[in-house]
């Protein structure tokens, strides 16, 4: 197979690669999917041929993502998405909650939007502070 792309979108198909690797694999430890990993390894090993070396380093005989490329921005976006998700997530599950406690059906879709827009805007105005965990 063959695929031609531009210097630009062959960066961007990095940026992908890597945001999906990360997603795969930075929270199973040793438990990794090597074949995702392989795959980021053979991609950035292109680098090289197209004068983005500076995107690589080499260890242990494996290319990885250089220490600059990871500290230029990726993983900024990287945490943005993962703010964007935890907050969809609690919002969504407190609304949940909220609803089961008073009895309204949870599969109540428009009741649960709006639930969930009352927590976007407190989570949006003041993130997690006024967030309490009571027993």
């Amino acid at each position: 197979m063959t695929i031609e792309l531009t210097e630009r979108e062959y960066r961007r198909l990095l940026d992908m690669v890597y945001v999906g690797n990360w997603i795969l694999n930075s929270a199973r430890g040793e438990d990794r999917f090597e074949d995702y990993d392989m795959l980021q390894e053979k991609l950035f090993a292109l680098c090289s041929q197209v004068g983005m070396q500076a995107l690589t380093e080499k260890w242990q005989g494996h290319i990885f993502p250089s220490r600059a490329y990871e500290e230029g921005g990726i993983h900024e976006a990287i945490a943005d998405y993962e703010d964007a998700v935890f907050f969809d997530i609690l919002a969504e599950e407190l609304a949940r909650r909220d609803m089961e406690g008073e009895g309204v059906d949870a599969d109540d879709e428009e009741e649960l939007l709006s639930r969930m827009e009352e927590y976007y805007s407190e989570f949006e105005q003041h993130g997690i502070d006024n967030l309490t965990v009571e027993e």
